[in-house]
């Protein structure tokens, strides 16, 4: 039987986007959105039903007779392993197809020890998680991954990254693939912090930005409700952008002058020792700045300054309604935020910024794992890969 051919008006998998939402429909509603016969809806609603990505639940308002069914999505048909890989730590997570989080496990993890005891970490601690949760490889729907670093997007490997020693042109997915047999997914970290920060706190806001200030800078992109990548997967790359201030600061990355060797949280350490200041990693800011050093806040309000400058022109080319600031530095708030406004609402036009709010993130730390989750949820349950596989079911 062809689950979703060319010609059918809607197929199985079609349907079961309008049933991703969790809201309860009878079948009757069903036919009513879809234009379908009752006996069309009737066959496709029990083939969901079969494979278990949907469940009856409370029955409807009765307008005489036995109430109808309703039916939903089932959030715990599958799980989604989501990953979030740093520079310095990572976390790894069960979420079900809402993207809630079942589990989760976080540890420090230096990401220059290389791609195979990093994804050895990943994947002992997925399985780990799983056996906990009384659940199998064969739950899983999709892994999502975050890295800091390029991502190209068609291969899932990262390009050239600054601060993955070792992980260049990397095949992730394959790998993985190899330990967990499903879909992987993998893209920038930052990328995938957007989703979540959507997901979590403006899912009806159609154009965001969400920038990451931590050991690096970048940032994610959302226009038109859709995660925006570029032509070759580092759309958003807005660390390596030069600011006139720093023009003879060296960069990981070969040149002078960029963003992340101005305001991220190891050039703010090393500017502070320069003025005598105790002060080795952004961690070790964030203390500062909590305790009140005048010279940290000022640091951390001119870094603000830098990420506005930059950002100052993401507005006009972006035009989004929210930037949210995450990422470990954010944790010194306001400080951070305020030297941001302060550049960009003063030099963006007052059209821009007329609707723009510049927050600290909403998610926090959960972002990336969200995000990841959302990255797998999405893929598992779309048309295409639904259908691939209720044909083959």
């Amino acid at each position: 039987m062809t689950i979703d051919s060319p010609g059918s008006a809607m197929g199985v998998s079609q349907l079961f986007q309008l049933l991703r939402d969790g809201v309860p429909r009878t079948r009757a509603e069903l036919a009513k959105s879809t234009g379908l016969a009752r006996s069309t809806i009737a066959a496709r609603v029990d083939e969901l039903m079969r494979i278990g990505l949907i469940t009856p639940v409370a029955d409807g308002v009765s307008t005489g007779g036995r109430p109808p069914s309703q039916f939903a999505l089932n959030p715990a048909a599958k799980v989604a392993v989501a990953v979030d890989i740093g520079a310095s730590h990572a976390t790894v997570a069960i979420t079900d197809l809402t993207g809630a989080v079942i589990a989760e496990h976080s540890e420090a993890l230096d990401i220059s020890l290389g791609p195979e005891p990093v994804l050895e970490w990943v994947v002992s601690g997925a399985k780990d998680l799983l056996d906990r949760n009384h659940r199998a490889v064969a739950d899983i729907a999709a892994v999502g991954i975050g890295v800091p670093g390029p991502v190209e997007h068609e291969t899932g490997q990262p390009v050239n990254p600054p601060i993955m020693p070792g992980w260049d042109h990397f095949d992730i997915p394959g790998w993985v693939q190899q330990h967990l047999p499903v879909p992987v997914l993998v893209d920038n970290d930052v990328n995938i912090m957007a989703l979540g920060e959507r997901a979590v706190a403006w899912p009806n806001v159609e154009h965001l930005m969400f920038v990451k200030v931590a050991t690096g800078i970048g940032s994610g992109i959302i226009s038109g409700g859709l995660l925006q990548r570029g032509a070759q997967g580092i759309a958003g790359d807005i660390g390596h952008v030069q600011v006139a201030r720093g023009t003879n600061v060296p960069c990981q990355c070969g040149n002078r002058g960029c963003l992340e060797a101005l305001a991220s949280g190891p050039a703010l350490a090393r500017a502070l020792r320069e003025d005598d200041v105790e002060a080795y990693t952004g961690r070790d800011v964030v203390d500062l700045v909590k305790r009140g050093n005048i010279d940290a806040i000022q640091a951390v309000r001119q870094a603000g300054r830098d990420i506005g400058e930059v950002l100052t022109a993401c507005v006009s080319l972006m035009n989004p309604s929210v930037i949210a600031i995450g990422g470990s530095m954010a944790q010194v708030g306001e400080h951070l935020i305020a030297g941001v406004r302060e550049v960009v609402y003063t030099r963006s036009t007052p059209l821009a910024t007329k609707h723009l709010s510049i927050v600290q993130s909403i998610a926090g730390e959960k972002a990336g794992v969200i995000g990841a989750s959302m990255l797998a949820v999405e893929h598992a349950l779309s048309p295409e890969a639904l259908s691939a596989g209720l044909a083959l079911s």
